[in-house]
């Protein structure tokens, strides 16, 4: 199985598993994966499988090009552990040869349980790592009510009184072209990180300056103009 880690400044944000024959990678929504920054052009680069596993990369007469381990390319075939560079992004290429190559159409997608009347449904983002706007009703209240399961709740905005539970490596908070920052599992515990936009988060009503931040039980958090309570009973 093919897979690609994508990160910013050695902060995991998804993880891109490869089934298509060609993947796209811009900045353009309609893109498989999207990556929004202005150093990423609308059709940047595309990834192609071949049925022996094998993996190329291609560049898209992007602007800023396509790099492979630090070189810039046209196409290259990648091999395991290679790192990807488009923009400021980083993707690492795992290839697993023990394990086959996913098939979409002989795995269709598990249906969707429907949201509780009133309640309008969670969204995802690509690749499967959950978002937490404003305006987006944040679902997985089964995970958030069990004990000891990390949780984020929304104190603000349009989605008060929501909880999302943080049983993925990366969880984003913010909006697209205003600011968004990460939650990463570390261990047993989270770091809070600015990913991109000018609206930088807030902890306990500080700023955050530079790096990376542990959180701590019942710490407040604003992101975007939403408030947020981070929950971690550890034990």
């Amino acid at each position: 199985m093919a897979k690609l880690l994508l990160s910013l400044e050695g902060v995991a944000l998804r993880e891109v598993v490869l089934v298509k024959k060609r993947t796209t990678l811009g900045r353009r929504p309609y893109s498989d994966v999207v990556i929004d920054n202005l150093a990423v052009s609308g059709q940047h680069a595309a990834l192609h499988l071949g049925a022996d596993g094998e993996l190329a990369i291609e560049d898209l007469r992007s602007t800023n090009g396509t790099f492979v381990n630090g070189a810039r390319v046209e196409r290259q075939v990648l091999r395991h552990g290679d790192i990807i560079g488009i923009g400021q992004y980083q993707l690492r290429f795992e290839h697993d040869a023990r394990l086959p190559p996913a098939d979409v159409a002989a795995a269709p997608a598990p249906a969707k349980a429907a949201a509780p009347a009133g309640v309008p449904a969670a969204t995802e983002p690509e690749g499967g790592q959950p978002s937490l706007f404003a305006e987006t009703a944040l679902a997985d209240e089964a995970l958030a009510t069990a004990s000891r399961t990390p949780t984020i709740e929304v104190l603000s905005g349009a989605a008060a009184g929501r909880k999302l539970a943080l049983h993925k490596v990366v969880t984003t908070i913010g909006k697209s072209g205003i600011g968004i920052a990460a939650i990463t599992r570390r261990g047993r515990g989270f770091i809070l990180s600015c990913v991109e936009g000018g609206a930088v988060p807030s902890i306990n009503g500080a700023p955050l300056q530079s790096g990376p931040v542990a959180l701590q039980n019942g710490d407040l958090l604003e992101m975007a103009g939403v408030r947020m309570q981070f929950r971690h009973a550890l034990g």
